[in-house]
């Protein structure tokens, strides 16, 4: 598997929402929520598997856009247990403050999770 390089990896651990084209929708960019756990970088539909961007991405490529960066990324599913738990925990730290932070952790949304890697 591909890594991230420690700056990427920084920056997606800091930054709070980036921009998200995927390959089938190239002119239409949705803000998504990202996290890094372990040097990993994982996203998760809200909308579990009616999220449009979750559909695309998970039979195809993306670029994502955040601090002035385009960065090319392939999915693949994050469908370990243990994954799934690390991302959830991470998803609960970087965006506790949010009203919506439990959203990205209900049951049914677990399954949506993705592990990035670049392209």
């Amino acid at each position: 598997m591909a890594k991230f390089d420690a700056d990427t990896l920084r920056e997606l651990r800091d930054i709070r929402e980036v921009a998200i084209r995927t390959e089938k929708h190239p002119a239409t960019a949705v803000i998504i929520w990202v996290v890094v756990a372990d040097e990993e970088v994982f996203v998760r539909s809200v909308r579990g598997s009616k999220g449009r961007w979750y559909r695309d991405l998970a039979t195809g490529s993306a670029t994502l856009e955040f601090a002035r960066r385009r960065l090319g990324v392939r999915a693949l599913p994050a469908g370990d247990a243990g994954s799934i738990a690390r991302a959830s925990r991470e998803f609960l730290r970087k965006y506790q403050p949010s009203p919506y932070a439990q959203s990205i952790v209900r049951d049914e949304v677990l399954q949506t999770t993705l592990r990035l890697e670049p392209s």
